[in-house]
C-alpha cells in the first residue's frame, strides 16, 4: 500500500514539474514573439541623423520596411551639430540619435540627463577604414612615418570629439599630440577636402565618401590603415534618449529593426550577398546619391550583433578625463553603456554568423 502511495505521489510531482515546465517554455516563447510581432498601435519614433552611410541600420530598415512591421513609424530631422541632438534627446524632443563621441554627450550623462549608449553605428574595419588620416598626394614622399607630421597643416571639423581624439592617436604613435602641429579646424568635411586641393593643409582627418572622391580626383593619399593607429575606436554611436527608454516594447522593437538592417549591410558589403538592391537603397536614402562611389568606397563597419566595441568608448572616456573637459565628475563605462536592447534582440535573433 505504501508503495502505491509512493508511486501516485512521484506521478503528481512529475506532472507539475512538466506543467511548470511548459509554463515556464510558454513564457519564454511569449517573450521571444513579443518584440517580433507589431505593435498594438503605430507609433511615431523620432531620430536624429545625418543620412550618412554610417546610419545604414536606420536607412536601410525604413527602405525596406522593418520599422513599419513592428508598428514604428520613423521621423528623422537633419542637425548641424551633435550638440543640437544631445539637447533635443535631453529635452524629449528626440528618441534615438545617431552621433559621434564627443564632450557634449559625456557631460549630459554627468548632468543626470538619462541617455545612453545602445548600440554600434560606425567602425573603421582592419584594412578599410572608411575615417582616417589622409595627406596631400603631392606630399607622400615627404610624410612617410608619423614623426613626418610634426609641425604639419592638420585639419579636423572640430575638436573635444570625435576627430581631435582620432588624430591625436595618429600623432601618439609619433610621440606627440595635437599640440605638436598645426591644428586647423575646418567645419565640414567637404571643405577639409577642398583645403586639401588648394594645399592650404597638408593633411585631414576625412571621412567617406570623400576618402574615395579624393583619392579619385588624385588629391589625397589614404596614408596609414587606422588599424595601425586607432585599432579599437568606436567611430559612432546610436543613442536612446528617456522618451523612448520608458517605453521598452518600442526600444526593443526599434533594436530589432535596426540589427536586421545591420545585418543586411554586412550581407552586401562583406559576403556579396543583395549587394546591388542594398547600394540601391543606400544611394536613393543617404547623402551619397551615386552608386558606383557605393561600390568604390570603404565600408563603413556595422556590428552585426549589435554591441559598440567597449574599449573604444572606455579609452574615449579616458581620454576627455585626462584632458578634463568632463565637467563635475568622472564617468564609467557602465553609467553610459546600456545593451540590453541588444542583448534582448539577440535573444530573439540569435548570434549573427
Amino acid at each position: 500500500m505504501k508503495f502505491r502511495i509512493l508511486i501516485v505521489f512521484m506521478l503528481v510531482i512529475a506532472l507539475l514539474t512538466a506543467g511548470c515546465s511548459c509554463v515556464q517554455k510558454a513564457e519564454e516563447t511569449d517573450i521571444k514573439e513579443d518584440i517580433l510581432s507589431p505593435l498594438p498601435q503605430e507609433v511615431t519614433v523620432t531620430v536624429g541623423m545625418k543620412q550618412a552611410v554610417s546610419d545604414a541600420g536606420i536607412l536601410i530598415g525604413i527602405a525596406k520596411g522593418y520599422y513599419k512591421d513592428l508598428g514604428i513609424n520613423i521621423e528623422y530631422s537633419q542637425f548641424n551639430t551633435g550638440q543640437e541632438m544631445i539637447n533635443s534627446l535631453a529635452a524629449g524632443q528626440l528618441d534615438v540619435g545617431a552621433t559621434v563621441t564627443a564632450s557634449g554627450l559625456f557631460n549630459a550623462i554627468l548632468r543626470g540627463i538619462p541617455i545612453k549608449i545602445v548600440a554600434d553605428k560606425g567602425h573603421n574595419v582592419a584594412g578599410m577604414g572608411y575615417y582616417r588620416l589622409v595627406i596631400r598626394k603631392d606630399l607622400v614622399d615627404e610624410i612617410n612615418d608619423y614623426e613626418d607630421l610634426r609641425g604639419r597643416k592638420i585639419a579636423i571639423v572640430g575638436t573635444a570629439s570625435l576627430d581631435e581624439i582620432a588624430l591625436d592617436r595618429v600623432l601618439n604613435q609619433g610621440g606627440m599630440t595635437t599640440n605638436d602641429v598645426d591644428l586647423q579646424v575646418i567645419r565640414s568635411f567637404p571643405d577639409i577636402l577642398m583645403a586639401l586641393g588648394n594645399k592650404s593643409i597638408d593633411a585631414g582627418m576625412l571621412i567617406e565618401p570623400f576618402v574615395t572622391q579624393g583619392i579619385e580626383l588624385e588629391l589625397i593619399d589614404p596614408w596609414k590603415d587606422p588599424s595601425e593607429y586607432d585599432p579599437d575606436a568606436q567611430t559612432a554611436l546610436l543613442i536612446y534618449g528617456k522618451s523612448i527608454m520608458e517605453r521598452p516594447e518600442v526600444a526593443k522593437r526599434f533594436m530589432v529593426a535596426y540589427i536586421k538592417s545591420l545585418r543586411d549591410y554586412n550581407d552586401a558589403f562583406f559576403k556579396n550577398i543583395n549587394k546591388d538592391e542594398i547600394i540601391d537603397i543606400l544611394a536613393e536614402y543617404s547623402v551619397v546619391t551615386d552608386p558606383e562611389i557605393h561600390r568604390k568606397m570603404y565600408p563603413t563597419g556595422l556590428n552585426p550583433n549589435g554591441y559598440v566595441r567597449e574599449k573604444g568608448v572606455a579609452l574615449d572616456l579616458e581620454w576627455y578625463e585626462n584632458r578634463e573637459l568632463l565637467i563635475g565628475g568622472t564617468l564609467t563605462l557602465e553609467e553610459v553603456l546600456d545593451n540590453q536592447y541588444v542583448d534582448a534582440v539577440l535573444e530573439v535573433l540569435g548570434k549573427y554568423e
